[in-house]
């Protein structure tokens, strides 16, 4: 009797207080400047006539979806909170009932701030002795505070936005009473059902109705919305997709049936009904980032990836990579990729077949070999392709060692990496592209006025003016560089048979003639990066890099396919880019991600470079120049015009193949991205073969686009015959060549010849060169002087003797 005696006082005073608190409330709705002075001074606050207003409501974090260029293939989804709102008509007509039964079964009586419900919490908030039973936050109340949070700048902000405070709440109530003057009630529960927590990863009704059932929101039935709906009072212990959630949600989803009773939503038979229902709860978190790509069979991981760097390096998007990320991942962007579906199913097919090997060999092969492809349209720089025989997971369990001697014991990549091994970055500097690199040596020539039909007399072994480490494998006569031609071939060849042949000893002295950082200039243009501190070094003084011309620098296969991609499109580079249109979340197009390109080399020389390229691939120049091919089946495989080149580097630690025409550029390198130095011999077949069907499958169907012929300035030029001069003396030679009108110098290196000593050996050019063009005098150090043994310095060889022009290595693609 005691007991009950002593809560006496106090119950009786909360009654009193609970009606003087709900006359406030009610004066607030109408007088807020006076009737919550005095709950705002017992919160410590300014007086609630001096609160604000207005909600500065940033919009809440949505999700990002990437597609496909058809704007329909989703390859996937970024986010933070998985979360994507939808209007109110798209919400089924039980799922709004049931949220508003479940939250706030007075909110379309109420003004914002329900005077009942503050009554009925704060007496039984008083009867737990202060602690908080009862919120009688509306529905209304609890948009704003989540609003509140979301739009919060500082960390300090969330916490004022959901601290338990009279501070805190007041603010609410402020907010609530405007808001429901400038919305709606349908608006403000659209809002609400949008930003609320249903659990299990879900955020806002779209996320939580294909998080638990795999379906829109406005398919929802009875028994389903019910359920998600009493979700949101705690979705951390009531998820219904574990085990000990299950029970605590469908008590809840009884709660709410029997509210929507009350309502007269439904009738008791219906609640009945819906209760007895077993539901199918999926409870599937929705995939989010690269390494859940929605298409499994278009491999297109790394592509994702190549994405999302590119996004973190655009202005566009933020002051920096923290600002652009968090816009990806929360800006509800509808990405449409430039990714062509065509292309990359073909790309991915062939980047992993290994053919007529067994288990054990795919195995071996694998684990030292990457098979990578990039594919990119000519003349907008959009992205096609990208793919390896690699899966892109950070899932490393399975992985083999790492086949860098100097990182024994470490995982390798191979078969899971998210290691961006095609597109490269501040870890991954590309790799050697070999004889590729002699296309822009031929370009500097053209720029320079020399034409495709500049003749060189070639020697088996060139003896360059370029100084290098005398004790370098291709240094003879001291520090000069020598390169040789693997294959053996001397003799005179043009821009033409040389490209088609890969010849070396033509393309250095070509180099030497136009200038080495001319050709650098050139690379530089078509986007080929210097990433190394060692290819950096080289390319700032670029004037005695005479190796450059031989694919010495490190590219990747996209790189190099831009560059090439920008000759087929008669000399206009664009950057590359993986985007074909963007929309905000409001699906308005964003501007500024429209390509970025512009003209960087002259059209004609770009379509005599063309013209060039098409000898290696047993194609045929425009005026039947062409001799020699190291990819001679290639024209009869794709069966349209096509230019390329192949590429080999030193020992044969990579393969390189770039293959283009005026609507795709292909370029594919076999290689061992773990140790780019392996020991191992990367043969030419898989890597041809590869790019070759991924540019056939790629155009399938599409037009056939001839190349536009050069000019003949660019084709034949005025080119003139320089006098022959052998074995004449210096000033005899120098006076004869003068005469014919050339600009004379003599050479600082000195070959062995048949000539006497002191006389001149050859010239540089020899042949016919452009009139008034260099002309450098070699000297003879006489018969019998021979240079000391040469070790190949690992270019040319891209044709291996035995392989006839139209054969095809692996007949299983061709």
């Amino acid at each position: 009797m005691r007991k009950r005696e002593h809560g006496l006082l106090p119950n009786a005073a909360s009654l009193l207080l609970c009606g003087l608190l709900a006359g406030l409330v009610v004066a607030a709705a109408a007088f807020p400047a006076v009737a919550m002075s005095g709950l705002a001074a017992k919160a410590g606050a300014d007086t609630f006539d001096n609160l604000p207003t207005d909600i500065d409501v940033l919009p809440s974090p949505q999700i990002s979806y990437v597609y496909a260029s058809d704007g329909k293939t989703l390859l996937a989804m970024m986010y933070d909170e998985n979360r994507r709102d939808v209007p109110l008509a798209d919400v089924a007509d039980v799922m709004r009932k049931a949220i508003v039964a479940a939250e706030d079964n007075r909110f379309y009586q109420h003004r914002g701030v329900d005077v009942k419900g503050v009554a009925r919490a704060f007496v039984a908030n008083q009867n737990a002795g202060g602690q908080t039973e009862q919120g009688a936050s509306t529905l209304t109340m609890q948009y704003v505070r989540q609003a509140i949070s979301y739009s919060a700048k500082t960390p300090q902000e969330v916490v004022d936005a959901t601290d338990k405070t009279p501070t805190r709440k007041l603010r609410e109530m402020k907010y609530a009473i405007d808001l429901e003057k400038k919305l709606s009630k349908d608006e403000i529960l659209e809002r609400y059902l949008n930003i609320a927590s249903y659990g299990h990863g879900s955020y806002g009704i779209f996320a939580a109705s294909h998080v638990y059932f795999e379906k829109d929101p406005k398919d929802l039935t009875l028994p389903e919305a019910a359920l998600i709906a009493g979700l949101v009072k705690a979705p951390g212990t009531s998820d219904p997709a574990t085990a000990e959630g299950l029970p605590v949600a469908l008590n809840r989803q009884k709660y709410v049936l029997n509210q929507m009773v009350a309502m007269g939503y439904i009738n008791k038979q219906q609640a009945d009904e819906a209760a007895a229902v077993k539901l199918n709860i999926i409870g599937k978190r929705t995939p989010e980032g690269c390494e859940y790509v929605q298409q499994p069979t278009l491999g297109a991981g790394f592509f994702c990836d190549y994405l999302r760097r590119w996004w973190l390096d655009q202005p566009l998007f933020g002051e920096d990579t923290y600002q652009r990320a968090n816009r990806l991942r929360s800006g509800g962007y509808t990405v449409v990729s430039s990714l062509d579906i065509q292309t990359q199913t073909a790309a991915f097919k062939y980047a992993q077949q290994q053919p007529n090997v067994s288990k054990d060999q795919q195995v071996k092969l694998g684990q030292s070999q990457a098979l990578m492809l990039a594919a990119i349209e000519p003349g907008t720089g959009r992205v096609q392709a990208i793919a390896t025989n690699r899966k892109f997971s950070n899932d490393q369990t399975a992985n083999g060692n790492n086949t860098n001697p100097g990182k024994k014991g470490q995982k390798g990549n191979w078969p899971n990496t998210t290691v961006p091994i095609v597109t490269g970055d501040a870890d991954i500097p590309g790799y050697q592209a070999g004889s590729t690199f002699k296309m822009f040596t031929a370009v500097a020539a053209l720029e320079s006025g020399l034409p495709l039909a500049t003749t060189i007399n070639t020697e088996k072994q060139f003896q360059s003016n370029y100084r290098i480490d005398p004790k370098s494998p291709a240094a003879c006569n001291g520090p000069y560089y020598c390169p040789k031609n693997a294959g053996g071939q001397s003799g005179p060849y043009n821009m033409w048979t040389a490209f088609g042949s890969s010849i070396n000893t033509y393309f250095v002295p070509l180099e030497q003639q136009v200038g080495a950082d001319k050709v650098v200039d050139v690379a530089k243009r078509l986007g080929i990066q210097f990433n190394t501190q060692v290819d950096k070094d080289n390319a700032a003084n670029a004037k005695g890099w005479g190796a450059f011309t031989l694919g010495v620098s490190a590219t990747t296969p996209l790189q190099l396919a831009n560059a090439y991609g920008t000759l087929a499109a008669d000399g206009v580079y664009c950057d590359p880019t993986p985007i074909l249109e963007l929309k905000d979340n409001k699906g308005n197009k964003v501007a500024g991600v429209e390509p970025k390109c512009k003209q960087v080399v002259d059209p004609e020389v770009a379509r005599a470079a063309v013209d060039m390229a098409r000898c290696p691939m047993g194609d045929q120049s425009a005026n039947g120049k062409c001799a020699g091919a190291t990819a001679g089946y290639a024209r009869s495989f794709v069966k349209r015009p096509i230019a390329g080149k192949t590429g080999t580097t030193d020992s044969e630690k990579s393969a390189t193949f770039v293959v283009m025409t005026k609507q795709l550029a292909v370029s594919g390198f076999l290689t061992d991205p773990d140790w780019p130095e392996t020991n191992k011999d990367m043969k030419h077949p898989p890597i041809n073969n590869a790019a070759l069907a991924t540019l056939r499958d790629g155009l399938n169907g599409k037009p056939v686009v001839g190349f536009i012929a050069p000019t003949r300035d660019k084709s034949q030029g005025k080119l003139v015959d320089i006098p022959s001069v052998k074995c004449l003396s210096v000033d005899q030679a120098r006076n004869k060549i003068r005469n014919a009108g050339f600009n004379v110098s003599v050479s600082s290196q000195q070959v062995a010849s048949d000539c006497p000593a002191g006389t001149v050996a050859r010239t540089e050019p020899g042949g016919a060169t452009v009139r008034g063009g260099p002309v450098s005098l070699v000297i003879s150090k006489g018969p019998g002087a021979g240079a000391p043994p040469y070790t190949n310095n690992g270019n040319n060889g891209d044709n291996p003797p035995g392989r006839r022009n139209g054969e095809c290595p692996l007949p299983w693609v061709c």
